[in-house]
């Protein structure tokens, strides 16, 4: 039997040869982080101006590790957005296990935040510490969409780095193709969370 790969030690090279995976650049693959982005109200943009406050007073106190990153950004982001009331529930530390049929490999993780719906992904969170890119852990998060049982259906994640945001979508088939967003910056003029929170009601809508 195989050894099993940790998820955390994946490449995005690992996953093109073994998956196929395939960076697909075509505007109308992903249209959903775009289009029919529903509206947030003014006490939602004050709550997240306060989230974006927090994030750039903790950066005056390093370091800012992954359990501050998921208290003081995400866990904020999801209870504004209503994604711990029903239909909603979160799962944390969730195993998951994917598999290559050709060479026999299997790899192995745990997400650190999973939303679902009904028994449906529906975003998929992936935390990091600030100082780690979003390249890191595409692969990992990549890892999980293609172990949702719901092969079928399209994926979609959500990378956060502490002050930087992707979303991510997966379409598995004969070629398995991935998008990303644009990248969502706390760095950048006004506040881009107000773009993330409406992105993220979107998905949930699908």
């Amino acid at each position: 039997m195989p050894t099993p790969l940790l998820a955390q030690t994946i490449t995005l090279r690992d996953l093109i040869d073994r998956f196929g995976l395939t960076l697909t650049e075509d505007e109308d693959f992903f249209p959903e982080w775009q289009e029919n982005l529903p509206d947030i109200s003014p006490s939602d943009r004050q709550l997240l101006d306060k989230v974006k406050a927090g994030y750039i007073n903790l950066l005056n106190h390093p370091p800012l590790l992954e359990n501050v990153v998921r208290m003081a950004i995400l866990d904020p982001i999801l209870f504004i957005g209503d994604f711990y009331i029903s239909p909603f529930y979160v799962k944390s530390e969730e195993p998951i296990e994917i598999s290559a049929e050709d060479d026999g490999v299997i790899i192995k993780g745990r997400i650190d935040t999973l939303i679902l719906r009904e028994k449906f992904w529906i975003v998929a969170i992936e935390s990091k510490k600030a100082a780690f890119s979003i390249e890191e852990a595409l692969p990992q998060i990549l890892v999980y969409m293609l172990a949702s049982p719901h092969r079928e259906r399209p994926c979609f994640g959500m990378i956060a780095t502490g002050g930087s945001f992707v979303f991510v979508k997966l379409v598995r088939g004969e070629v398995n193709r991935y998008a990303l967003s644009d990248v969502f910056s706390l760095r950048n003029r006004g506040n881009q969370l107000y773009e993330v929170l409406r992105i993220l009601k979107r998905l949930s809508q699908l």
